[in-house]
C-alpha cells in the first residue's frame, strides 16, 4: 500500500499554471487574495416572467408599446435569459413580434 501526499485544494485560477503565481497570494488574507480576505459575490436576482405576474394569456401583436420592451434598437428579439420571460410566453411573444413586423408596426431592423 503506497502512501500519497495530501492533495492541495484547487485554486480555481484555471489554465493549470502550477506554482508560478503562488507567491503573489501569500500573506494577503484569504481566498479572495485582496486585503481583508473577503470575496465579493455578485448575486443576480431571478427575473420573473412579466406575463405570468400579470396573468396575461394572450400577447397582442397590436400592443406596440409593450412589444418594444422586448426588442432593442437593433431589432433583435431579446432572449429569455435577458428578458426574464418563461418559455411559454417567450414563444407567444416571439410570434407576436413577428406578426407586428409583418404588419409594419415594428421594424425588422434598425437603419
Amino acid at each position: 500500500m503506497a502512501t500519497t501526499a495530501p492533495r492541495r485544494p484547487h485554486s480555481g485560477g484555471g489554465g493549470g499554471g502550477g506554482d508560478r503565481d503562488r507567491g503573489d497570494r501569500q500573506g494577503q488574507g484569504g481566498p479572495g487574495g485582496g486585503p481583508g480576505g473577503k470575496k465579493k459575490f455578485f448575486f443576480r436576482r431571478k427575473r420573473v416572467c412579466k406575463f405570468c405576474v400579470e396573468k396575461l394569456e394572450y400577447i397582442d401583436f397590436k400592443d406596440v408599446k409593450m412589444l418594444q420592451q422586448f426588442v432593442p434598437e437593433r431589432g433583435k428579439i431579446l432572449p429569455r435569459r435577458i428578458s426574464g420571460t418563461c418559455a411559454l410566453h417567450q414563444r407567444k411573444l416571439q410570434n407576436a413580434i413577428k406578426r407586428a413586423r409583418i404588419v409594419a408596426l415594428i421594424p425588422f431592423a434598425a437603419d
